[in-house]
């Protein structure tokens, strides 16, 4: 066997989003290079490799796991004659081709998703559903009254990139439908993402399009929490007949609403004063389309007042007692009017015949 100090350069085609842990895995599987060289390759020590490798191989059972390992391997170069010797023992350097091959995702579009869909599942009951054959996951969240609402979609490629981040996991990963659930690593993601929106100098499209009111909640909280809907605390009171204050198509209809404000803040790409939009004449809001004329087109119908309370508690998820201190209106008020806002909310996705979430 021939021992060489020369370093090689191994120049690998995967995407830059891809965790170096899992790029380490398939440098060892696709390329046959030795675990030492990939601990040197990643200036750290050989054990820390071979733990990576035996959690990837571990995960395989994961069929998001799996399937974008096989998916990404695509990505690799071609196992050499040399690397069962030789290399065992080389100074390798992997190197990301500057003009990758075309994957579909960035590094900004799953930041953008993970602010949506993992805030979606900090929530009470969610969890990202995924079936073999389809090729978007739904976030899904049960009900107080036993069933289940769907919260959010996003493509099936998303959910393999958190899935090799360890934002999210699942318990049966044999089941026909495959349920997922953050991680605490997912949520740490989120709590840095939303940390990151108040107080980096330069922040990124979505988040600087929220409302600075959802952080400013959290920050005078002291902490870093996730928000969770209004609609939610409301549908689980019942009134002197036992029955739901918000029914289960109410609630649907207001996330329905706040699934399309947080597209259409994506699809904008800039600041949106929403709230001036509500007045606004139909014909000067011609430049957005998609979601954005979605959630237009439900708050000019549902007027100021009831589209601002809408707009608060669906969107900015902003508490009942806040919105009613804001827009001066009597204690224990609110929830009157936001139950009235939801019911011209449903009739409105009933006539537009686009009640069911959608992408875009």
């Amino acid at each position: 066997m021939t021992v060489t100090a020369e370093r090689v350069a191994i120049v690998t085609h995967l995407p830059a989003w891809v965790p170096d842990a899992a790029r380490n895995y398939l440098a060892h599987t696709e390329t046959g290079l030795s675990i030492r060289a990939l601990a040197r390759a990643s200036d750290c020590h050989a054990s820390t490799i071979l733990r990576q490798v035996r959690r990837f191989e571990n995960r395989r059972d994961d069929p998001l796991v799996d399937d974008a390992l096989r998916r990404l391997a695509g990505h690799m170069p071609a196992r050499s004659p040399a690397s069962d010797g030789e290399t065992a023992f080389m100074n390798v350097e992997l190197r990301n081709d500057p003009n990758p091959q075309p994957d579909g995702l960035t590094e900004d579009h799953i930041t953008h998703e993970a602010n949506r869909i993992l805030r979606r599942l900090c929530e009470t009951g969610a969890v990202l559903a995924v079936a073999r054959d389809m090729e978007m996951a739904v976030v899904v969240r049960d009900d107080p009254i036993g069933g289940t609402t769907r919260t959010a979609v996003t493509e099936r490629a998303v959910a393999q990139a958190f899935a090799l981040r360890d934002w999210i996991c699942c318990d049966d990963p044999e089941a026909r439908i495959v349920r997922y659930r953050i991680t605490n690593s997912g949520r740490s993601a989120i709590r840095q993402m939303i940390e990151a929106s108040g107080f980096a100098e330069q922040q990124s499209p979505f988040i600087s399009s929220m409302d600075d009111r959802f952080f400013d909640d959290i920050r005078m909280a002291g902490r870093v929490t996730i928000a969770e809907s209004p609609l939610i605390g409301l549908s689980r009171r019942r009134g002197k007949d036992g029955q739901p204050f918000l029914t289960r198509d109410l609630v649907t209809a207001g996330e329905r609403l706040r699934e399309d404000f947080e597209l259409a803040n994506i699809e904008a790409n800039t600041q949106l004063d929403w709230a001036a939009l509500i007045l606004a004449p139909d014909e000067t809001n011609l430049h957005l389309d998609g979601a954005g004329q979605r959630v237009l087109s439900a708050l000019h119908d549902l007027g100021p007042g009831l589209g601002d309370v809408a707009l608060r508690c669906c969107c900015y998820l902003e508490g009942l007692e806040a919105a009613e201190r804001k827009m001066g209106w009597a204690a224990r008020s609110g929830k009157i009017v936001l139950r009235i806002a939801l019911q011209r909310l449903k009739r409105h996705y009933d006539v537009q015949g686009q009640y069911a979430p959608k992408i875009g």
